[in-house]
């Protein structure tokens, strides 16, 4: 065997290859060795220099685990304890679908920048269909399976979600030191650029909310909520009576229903300003009061079968509405009252836009949408008191119709 080069230090024939070994501390504060390997003296001298640097830095795990057993330790104890559950969802889905077939065998010590580059320009180009295999799953295949692929490659906006997911895992991966960098950061994933959708006019507002009243259509209330306060359809969903003063003409917001795993689960809103009572203009006091009353007299008739869940809009039996149904029944209604068709979530677009479209003030619309920043309304210097924000409210429920129409028909 020939004689070891200088700075070579313990680098030794191992094997069909070679060996080398650092003296490392742990995160626990042990001493302990770590060996690298290679085909050839230049490979392991190489990582040999490399591992040193790393000792020298900091604290280094003996044994890196894989991504996938790393991904699912940090779902388990940082994601669902610290977010919420529809969050901790997406999460799990994106890790499950998108990065473990791809990367879940890697070592975290391992994963490459490269490694990284290349799984994302893979997911912009790859059928999804034929490599989940949903077309095989399906009881009569219909595309993929049949070898007439559908080309389904994800969106940009699934792109970059799955990237912001492995990039959060690396980023607590560097807080228990399991590695010095985060690759996934070193990646420019660009942010997709948002879809203009729809927004319906003042006439459109009315004439969908006019459509929903005529045809006695039992979530007409829950509409007006929609379009004259801006809630969010989970917030709509999880309004209870008890959060609610017909008398006071106020409400309080303060939570929301989300089906999450197969479950329906009621749970707090985002932000603790949500939690503030938001004015009930007289559209809304009106529309309420007709909707309790169709709710009493469907209570009767349902008797026993009566689910009693306390919340404002239920299913005929009283049970919690599902948001998808919602969304269903929403299209629905816009199909037939002759409107653009739009996603229930763009009504807060809508309200937003008829709030400016009344010279409302940009710190009265940020009250009523509840932003958690002002930036998200736009940029404004001035406060707003309860009367102002009450003001605006009944000038929004004026413009909507003929408020006389609207409480007594």
């Amino acid at each position: 065997m020939s004689r070891r080069a200088n700075g070579e230090g313990s680098i030794y024939p191992y094997r069909n290859g070679f060996a080398a070994h650092v003296w490392i501390t742990t995160p626990a504060g042990r001493r302990q060795r770590k060996s690298v390997y290679g085909k050839t003296r230049p490979e392991v001298h190489e990582k040999w220099l490399r591992l040193h640097e790393r000792a020298r830095r900091g604290p280094i795990v003996p044994v890196s685990p894989k991504l996938r057993d790393f991904l699912e330790q940090w779902l388990t104890e940082t994601v669902r304890p610290g977010l919420s559950p529809a969050t901790a969802s997406n999460y799990e889905m994106f890790s499950r679908l998108y990065i473990v077939p791809d990367l879940g065998d890697r070592r975290l010590e391992k994963l490459a920048v490269r490694d990284v580059q290349t799984w994302v320009n893979e997911l912009r180009v790859r059928c999804q269909c034929c490599f989940q295999g949903k077309d095989a799953a399906r009881p009569e295949p219909q595309c993929c399976a049949r070898r007439q692929c559908c080309h389904e490659v994800a969106s940009e906006w699934t792109v970059h979600q799955a990237w912001r997911v492995l990039r959060g895992a690396l980023t607590q991966a560097m807080r228990e030191e399991l590695v010095f960098r985060n690759v996934a950061a070193l990646v420019r994933v660009p942010v997709p650029r948002a879809k203009r959708s729809a927004v319906w006019s003042v006439d459109d507002a009315r004439q969908f909310l006019e459509s929903a009243r005529d045809a006695a259509d039992a979530l007409y209330a829950a509409y007006v909520l929609l379009l004259v306060l801006g809630l969010r359809r989970g917030e709509v969903l999880g309004l209870a009576w008890e959060d609610v003063d017909l008398e006071q003409g106020e409400a309080y917001i303060a939570w929301q229903v989300q089906r999450v795993d197969g479950q329906l689960l009621r749970r707090r809103t985002k932000t603790p300003s949500s939690d503030a009572p938001l004015p009930l203009p007289d559209i809304a006091v009106g529309a309420l009061r007709r909707h309790r009353a169709e709710e009493n007299r469907r209570r009767l008739a349902a008797g026993d079968m009566w689910g009693d869940c306390g919340l404002v809009f239920t299913t005929r039996l009283g049970d919690p509405v599902d948001p998808r149904n919602f969304h269903t029944a929403f299209k629905t209604r816009a199909r037939k009252a002759s409107v653009p068709i739009i996603p229930v979530h763009a009504t807060r677009r809508t309200c937003a836009s008829l709030l400016v479209s009344l010279d409302v003030h940009p710190r009265v619309a940020m009250a009523v949408l509840r932003h958690s920043r002002i930036s998200m309304t736009m940029e404004v210097y001035s406060q707003v008191s309860s009367q102002a924000t009450r003001e605006a409210l009944r000038q929004l429920g004026g413009r909507l119709g003929d408020d006389t129409a609207l409480q007594d028909g």
